[in-house]
Order: structure tokens, then C-alpha cells, then sequence
């Protein structure tokens, strides 16, 4: 285990076993949860319960009653691709691999599954599900080992690939920068989605840069061209088209999601998001 690993792994473990998270019962507030009756609301009790449909039926307010279940299946897929290796600030991969330590550590601390698979355009390695914090290490560990130079990214074999090896329901988190063709519809209708849009500012604005040479980390090539204010703009129209229909897909198909940049604190970005 080379120093950059146990430096993430000290980090966040100390984050979610300490102040910062520690203080909070879970990252998974709001999941792992039955619904199991309705009763009418009483002064104190949380308005996000409410049961709108059957309030409106009823003339006054109900909430529905839930019960927790025994313990969360966490899934967190780790999709690399030549795109992160990249970053003014660190890397993209460093940083999916502190959302993977972040995520994992909360697991266990809940005393839940977890579980982590390794994805590019195949599957490269899934771990068994576990609640040891060795499980947090190895997968921290596989991240950073990882070679994603020369890989491209498959979502639609990855939709397949989990469909078939998840057979219980799991509260899934997918890691990734998202650029491309998406579509979590089937695995939204199954699991609870999660996604972590992981991104450099610089890709979202990026400056001109005159003529260079450049190298697609994901197919190896080069080309040269001429990164002027005209490329800048088609680029920046190009990617903010793909967000927003990345958004449009995930609100309609019930996926949570969230971006943090590589000069964010992981920690915080998904404690913010998730309770």
C-alpha cells in the first residue's frame, strides 16, 4: 500500500469516525427503510413524511410510518476511464477513490454490506460483500492501482453487468465523470441509484490554449488542433448539453445525484447531499 493510499484511507477514516461525520447516525439516512403503515400527523413530526396523496383524499394531513431494516447492501462501482486521468488540483481517480473510501468507511461504521466493483468498458474486479474495514482499504487500494490509460468508458455494459449480478436490492453508487451516452433507467427500477458526478473545473471552463498537440487518454491517440475561442465555445456547449440531459434522465428516473470537483472536500460535498 503506497503512501497516496493510506493518506486517503487516514483522511477519510478519521473524517467519518470523527467530528465531521461521527456525529451523524449515516451518510444513508433515508434509505434502508419499509414502509409499513399510515397514521395521521401530529405537531413534531417530519413533514417529508407526509403522504400528500392521501392527505388530499382525506382532508387532513397523514404521514407514512416506517420501519428499519436490518442492514444496507452499499454497492459502490468505480467507473475509470482514460478521462480520469486528469486534473489541475488532483487527479479525478483520487478523487473517486476518496468517495469510495468516504462511502465504503460510512458502510461499515453502519455496520452495513460493502461491496466494490472496478468498471471501464468490462468489469475488473467486484469485491465480495463485507463489513470489515479491510474491504475499504482493498478497494481504495484497487482504485489507485488501476491503469485507466487507453480505457473507455461502457455504461450500457455496465447497466447489464449489474443487472445480472445484483441479485438483492443494494442502495448503488456509481463513480464516475459521466460524459457520454447514459441511461440508469433499468437499474433505477430495481435499486436505489445513486451517482457521483466526479469533474475538473477546468473541463467545464476550460481556457483558451492556442495550437498544441493533445492525447485522448481513452483511445491513446493524438491530434493536433487549434484550442481557440470558437473550440472553447462548441466544447462548453457540447458538455453542458450533455449535463443537461444527464439531469433530465436522472430526475425522470429517480437517480440522486451529486458533482464534487477536484479542489472540493469529498466529505463534505456527500454529508451535504445525503442527509
Amino acid at each position: 500500500m503506497n503512501k497516496a493510499v493510506k493518506k486517503i484511507i487516514l483522511k477519510t477514516k478519521k473524517q467519518v469516525y470523527g467530528d465531521m461525520i461521527g456525529n451523524n447516525a449515516s451518510l444513508f439516512q433515508g434509505e434502508g427503510f419499509e414502509f409499513t403503515e399510515l397514521r395521521e400527523y401530529v405537531h413534531g413530526d417530519d413533514v417529508r413524511k407526509i403522504d400528500w396523496k392521501t392527505t388530499a383524499k382525506l382532508g387532513k394531513p397523514f404521514i407514512k410510518i416506517y420501519k428499519e431494516e436490518r442492514e444496507l447492501n452499499v454497492v459502490v462501482v468505480s467507473l475509470l476511464s482514460g478521462s480520469t486521468y486528469f486534473g489541475t488540483v488532483k487527479q479525478k481517480a483520487d478523487v473517486i477513490a476518496e468517495v469510495v473510501a468516504t462511502l465504503g468507511f460510512s458502510a461499515v461504521k453502519n455496520a452495513d454490506l460493502f461491496s466494490h466493483m472496478i468498471f471501464s468498458n468490462t468489469m475488473n474486479s467486484f469485491s465480495k460483500p463485507s463489513k470489515k474495514l479491510f474491504s475499504v482499504h482493498q478497494a481504495v487500494d484497487d482504485v489507485m492501482g488501476f491503469d485507466s490509460l487507453g480505457k473507455e468508458a461502457n455504461y450500457e455494459v455496465l447497466v447489464e453487468t449489474l443487472i445480472s449480478r445484483l441479485r438483492k436490492k443494494a442502495l448503488l453508487f456509481i463513480v464516475s465523470d459521466f460524459v457520454g451516452e447514459i441511461d440508469l433507467k433499468l437499474l433505477a427500477k430495481k435499486h436505489d441509484v445513486f451517482a457521483v458526478i466526479v469533474r475538473d473545473k477546468f473541463e467545464e471552463k476550460p481556457s483558451e490554449l492556442g495550437y498544441l498537440r493533445l492525447i485522448d487518454m481513452e483511445t491513446k491517440q493524438s491530434f493536433e488542433g487549434d484550442i481557440n475561442a470558437h473550440t472553447v465555445k462548441n466544447y462548453e456547449k457540447a458538455l453542458h448539453d450533455n449535463d443537461e440531459k444527464l439531469y433530465r434522465q436522472f430526475k425522470k428516473q429517480g437517480v440522486r445525484f451529486t458533482k464534487i470537483y477536484t479542489d472540493e472536500d469529498v466529505a463534505l460535498k456527500l454529508m451535504k447531499k445525503m442527509q
